[in-house]
């Protein structure tokens, strides 16, 4: 995971920015009457039978339910398959945090959804600012750029998670779900807390992953001062168990 200059300062002044314009969009009449006009010529100037469905199976696949099985699986993948304990957990942080950072401004905002007659699938129990799906894809493309970044593969994920962002975010907008400024909103919560995780890592988390002992079978963990502690190969211990039991048995 990369180190942020200023970590702390940038965060903090980032999310209170994107707060601020939150309580402006919600509470006052500056942006939501013309947010809301806008919202409703890309409806009605855009929407079709195939794209009404492509647009809710992009919403659907970026749900919380579809959020969830994207970081087990993929977090899955680096722990069980590549044996990458750190990377597993960094990845899974990046993405836990951005995603719900959303969820703290939605409380602290309290915006209303859009009118619902205008919705493709109105939404209820959850506030409008900012947007969670959107959040959601912007701690994954992160997260993907962290694991692509100093490879050949670095500018290819980074345009590809920027589209699907893109994409995301047109269709909470399309169906109705969210105001424009839900969604810029969702880049810069979400992009505050993983710069702020990013500094929490490189000071405090990465140097104490050695406290849980179960990551280390999965592969090497660094120790307190940050390097990496070796992990005895499966081979290498069976081989010296089977000394040990045919020195006992003589």
């Amino acid at each position: 995971m990369p180190y942020v200059r200023h970590w702390l300062r940038n965060s903090l002044l980032v999310f209170a920015f994107a707060i601020v314009l939150g309580l402006i969009a919600a509470h006052t009449h500056l942006t939501q009457p013309h947010e809301l006009l806008w919202d409703r010529d890309l409806q009605t100037s855009t929407r079709t039978g195939w794209l009404n469905t492509l647009m809710l199976g992009v919403s659907d696949i970026f749900s919380p339910v579809g959020g969830l099985v994207i970081i087990a699986l993929w977090c899955g993948w680096l722990l069980f398959a590549r044996h990458k304990p750190v990377t597993a957990v960094s990845t899974f942080l990046v993405i836990a945090v951005g995603w719900n950072s959303s969820e703290i401004a939605k409380i602290i905002v309290a915006r209303n959804r859009p009118p619902a007659v205008y919705s493709l699938a109105p939404e209820t129990g959850s506030n409008s600012f900012p947007s969670g799906h959107v959040a959601l894809t912007v701690s994954l493309a992160v997260a993907a750029y962290f694991l692509a970044r100093g490879t050949r593969h670095q500018r290819t994920v980074a345009v590809g998670g920027a589209a699907v962002v893109l994409l995301v975010a047109f269709s909470r907008l399309y169906i109705g779900a969210h105001y424009p400024t839900d969604v810029l909103g969702s880049l810069l919560v979400s992009g505050a807390a993983i710069t702020f995780l990013t500094g929490a890592w490189d000071r405090w988390l990465l140097s104490r992953l050695h406290l849980v002992p179960l990551l280390a079978r999965f592969g090497s963990v660094p120790g307190p001062e940050g390097r990496a502690e070796p992990v005895e190969p499966a081979a290498e211990r069976s081989g010296r168990a089977d000394v040990r039991t045919t020195t006992t048995a003589e």
